[in-house]
């Protein structure tokens, strides 16, 4: 079952997606709303979207190509509170950009730590049911207000070195009352990030990743995360200048996905009752690792096989002033 956030008319709806068609969910605002109220009745998530399931039915086409006075909104977010929302991302978790990593920073060395890291990953990344694996890497991407979806611009800032997309796979994520972490689904997603800027230095990575990024357009509640095909592009001037078949999930990843779950969430602070997460997986290639810089106005285009509509973003170029603080 795949669902879509709306924004229309009259405000914020949520969606079933019917092949072609968007089926309406009678009284539902948004997924994190749909969500709490499920896990607050103890209902299961497929069973509450199938009782609010409405009549009305939207022409997904004009929608998806921006063609209607319906317009996507991201997969998921927290609809009053956009800080209540961690945006986050796990890397080295596939061979091939562990490998563009090391080429990046091997300089004379053979082995960089990066590929120590996802070394310890391949050697103590998938422990039995239970257990604690080893600790894959870690970062931080911003709140819920860096959060775009299809058709939106991801933004290169003034003072960044580079734009590039990361094709991935996100968890999505809602903290219930009792403080215990939900995966509500699983979405596409652009993670983009600064590679120019992190290849300096590998120590400039936690502000390389700093960027807006994209999830959706559809958010899966009952995904198979075993090994999921996938297709990255890059369109310049309407022609695809690179593209690459790509592959995610446990079977192509160091560590197991209930391992990433419980290194991000044993951490009290990622357990706050009534927190969204939104949190990237890892990329099995990219563009930046075969030479390509992306300039203003590419599209990258990302799809996964039944994750739902290609999730498509222009890379854009802005300009900031110099950010200067004063005295309170």
């Amino acid at each position: 079952m795949r669902l879509i956030q709306l924004q229309g008319p009259e405000g914020r709806a949520v969606a079933m997606v019917e092949d072609d068609s968007l089926r309406l969910l009678r009284g539902a605002r948004s997924i994190y709303d749909l969500a709490w109220s499920a896990m607050a009745a103890a209902v299961p998530l497929l069973q509450a979207v199938a009782a609010q399931l409405g009549d009305t039915a939207l022409h997904y086409d004009d929608i998806y190509r921006g063609e209607s006075p319906w317009r996507i909104l991201p997969a998921i977010d927290h609809p009053d509170e956009p800080a209540r929302c961690l945006v986050s991302g796990t890397g080295l978790s596939h061979i091939r950009s562990a490998g563009n990593r090391n080429a990046m920073h091997a300089g004379g060395e053979h082995v960089t730590d990066s590929m120590r890291m996802y070394q310890w990953g391949v050697e103590g990344g998938k422990p039995g049911p239970g257990l604690s694996g080893a600790s894959p890497e870690w970062f931080y991407k911003g709140t819920g207000a860096i959060l775009r979806t299809h058709n939106e611009p991801l933004d290169v800032p003034a003072f960044a070195d580079d734009g590039g997309e990361e094709p991935e796979l996100a968890g999505i994520y809602i903290v219930d009352g009792a403080g215990a972490p939900r995966r509500i689904g699983i979405c596409a997603g652009n993670e983009f990030s600064d590679h120019v800027f992190e290849k300096k230095n590998y120590l400039y990575l936690a502000a390389s990743k700093l960027r807006t990024c994209a999830i959706g357009p559809e958010l899966v509640l009952d995904p198979d995360f075993q090994r999921v095909p996938g297709t990255v592009a890059i369109e310049r001037a309407g022609a695809v200048v690179w593209s690459r078949d790509i592959a995610t999930g446990e079977s192509v990843m160091c560590h197991s996905l209930a391992n990433l779950e419980h290194h991000h969430f044993k951490f009290a602070q990622h357990r706050r009752p009534g927190d969204v997460h939104v949190h990237f997986f890892g990329a099995d290639a990219f563009s930046f690792g075969e030479g390509v810089r992306l300039i203003d106005g590419d599209v990258m285009q990302v799809q996964f096989e039944g994750y739902g509509r290609p999730l498509r973003n222009r890379l854009r170029c802005i300009g900031q002033a110099f950010v200067s603080v004063t005295p309170a």
